[in-house]
């Protein structure tokens, strides 16, 4: 007596699995990218104000080094690993 068709076939072999895990995925990058593009202008908006700066430099600058770093952290999980 053989199985069912769904005792047969592995779970990480299901094309919906498989395709909700993608969107779970990509979605918790860009959740991740806007946190750390928050949290730069939001320490670069704080340094600003510390140090009285009348332009917001340093906004500025965080919130580019920010980016930088969200970029390379969803860079480095898209790329195959060796």
């Amino acid at each position: 007596m053989s199985k069912p068709e769904s005792q047969q076939r592995p779970d990480h072999d299901d094309p919906r699995r498989r395709r909700a895990q993608d969107y779970m995925k990509y979605s918790g990058m860009a959740i991740q990218m806007g946190i750390i593009i928050l949290i730069g202008a939001y320490a670069g908006k704080r340094l600003d104000a510390y140090f009285q700066l009348d332009k917001s430099y340093l906004t500025v600058a965080m919130s580019l080094l920010a980016i930088f770093a969200a970029l390379y952290l969803t860079l480095k999980d898209l790329l195959p690993k060796k």
